[in-house]
């Protein structure tokens, strides 16, 4: 049996081999970290050429002494007693002196890195605070008075250095193509810097969070654009101005309190009130729902968003919603005509609800902002320029106004541990196990969907 066995060897061999060669074969590793993108990967890369070839010097040449000695000292039948020996000065001192000199060779090019890896980012570089929450990334430009999530736009050819901090548990944030993984460690800042190739304009990376945070680790992803320096420019005016599609609220006006029209009498000026309040409020509202309408084909032409059409597909968020017990059900019908004023007024009051307002937990540059919030006290992302973006929901998911409907109704369903409250009437929350009794139904959230989409 032991022969059988041992007959059958080579021919799993060769199939073992044959796999390793297909697998070699393919050319399309859109994540993989052996680009010359950045010269922080440039500098690494050459760091680890280097070491797998001394590696592999090494490795060759003690297999072949190996199999040399296996074989040439093997026991033979009727072979005397090998000769027994006491030390070799020579033979110690040259296997001594040939790792010694290999570990000077590795270690020489490797300090070097590192050092130039960990020195300090070169003066004019671009600043950017990376902030990592559960499970999403916050991105701020403090020279700039910019802030985003999840997507972040860097100037080809400029020197950007991210000063890495955690708002919670420790995160890892990491582009592979671009080279960097560094940690986000509670009560400590990182530092990590590269410059984009200028040649790399128009692209976008995939990131990721590469140390275990939690429950939707695996969902903590974000974007990077390369532009070049005038589109940056361009993005970065953009993103400072207040949200151009956010509507001015619809102010009722009393028709009781209006002057009296000559020879109309004042029961007759009251009786008249609530047909005058309504032509009055709904001439208001067709108003501002005009000036939202310009103020998104404004937006269309304002600023710089990276162009959809450029965005390769492995960069698309392919994240399938929830089926089965956690599919999020919506009436689809009701996104085509949502109102962006209703949805404004409901974002920024939900009192009527028993609910605490978005704009406690979330921050739109123009409107108003509940109890002072700023980036340092809001608990969410920046809403301000949301309507630009091409992700939600930490990079998961494509922004797209089916998946966010399903997202207001119900996020904790579409991804784990979310801290966004429930918000759906009658959805189960899977943190707490209870139905939501009072909510907001399918009309209201559609409504706040299309105020979030005017957020050019």
């Amino acid at each position: 049996m032991p022969g059988k066995h041992l007959r059958r060897l080579p021919a799993a061999l060769v199939v073992a081999v044959a796999a390793l060669a297909l697998a070699a074969c393919g050319d399309q590793y859109p994540n993989t970290t052996f680009t010359h993108l950045t010269d922080l990967n440039t500098a690494t890369d050459a760091l680890w050429n280097r070491l797998l070839l001394l590696g592999t010097i090494v490795f060759v040449f003690v297999e072949v002494l190996l199999l040399v000695t296996i074989f040439k000292f093997r026991k033979r039948p009727n072979s005397p007693a090998p000769k027994q020996v006491h030390g070799h000065a020579l033979l110690e001192i040259t296997w001594t002196a040939i790792p010694a000199l290999i570990l000077v060779m590795i270690a020489i090019p490797t300090v070097k890195t590192i050092f130039k890896t960990q020195a300090k980012a070169a003066a004019g570089s671009l600043q950017v605070e990376v902030i990592g929450h559960q499970w999403w990334w916050e991105f701020r430009y403090p020279e700039l008075g910019v802030t985003t999530a999840n997507e972040l736009y860097i100037p080809a050819g400029r020197t950007v250095n991210f000063a890495l901090k955690t708002k919670d548990v420790l995160h890892s944030f990491w582009t592979p193509n671009l080279g960097g993984k560094r940690d986000l460690i509670s009560n400590k800042t990182n530092y990590l810097w590269y410059t984009p190739n200028a040649d790399i304009a128009d692209q976008v990376f995939n990131g990721f969070c590469t140390e275990y945070c939690g429950s939707s680790h695996a969902n903590m992803h974000f974007h990077v654009y390369t532009v070049s320096e005038g589109d940056f420019g361009k993005w970065v005016d953009h993103q400072k101005t207040g949200a151009l599609g956010s509507p001015i609220a619809a102010t009722p006006v009393m028709a009781a309190s209006m002057p009296g029209m000559p020879g109309m009498k004042r029961d007759a000026k009251v009786a008249a009130a609530p047909a005058v309040n309504t032509a009055v409020n709904t001439a208001v509202n067709t108003a501002v729902n005009t000036a939202v309408n310009t103020a998104v084909n404004m937006a269309a032409d304002s600023g710089y968003v990276f162009p959809v059409g450029k965005i390769p597909a492995h960069t698309i968020p392919s994240t399938p919603l929830p089926t089965g017990e956690r599919e999020v059900k919506f009436d689809d019908t009701l996104l085509p005509n949502g109102n962006a004023v209703a949805g404004r007024e409901l974002i920024t009051s939900m009192a009527n609800l028993g609910k605490a307002p978005c704009l406690t937990c979330h921050i739109v540059k123009g409107e108003m902002t509940m109890m002072g919030l700023t980036d340092n006290s809001a608990s969410g992302p920046n809403l301000t320029h949301f309507g630009t973006r091409h992700t939600i929901a930490g990079g998961i998911y494509r922004s797209d106004a089916k998946i966010l409907a399903r997202w207001l109704k119900n996020s904790r369903l579409m991804k784990p541990g979310s801290i966004m409250p429930t918000l759906g009437t009658g959805e189960l929350d899977p943190q707490s196990g209870k139905k939501l009794a009072a909510g907001l139904d399918d009309r209201q959230i559609a409504d706040i969907v299309a105020y979030l989409m005017t957020l050019k």
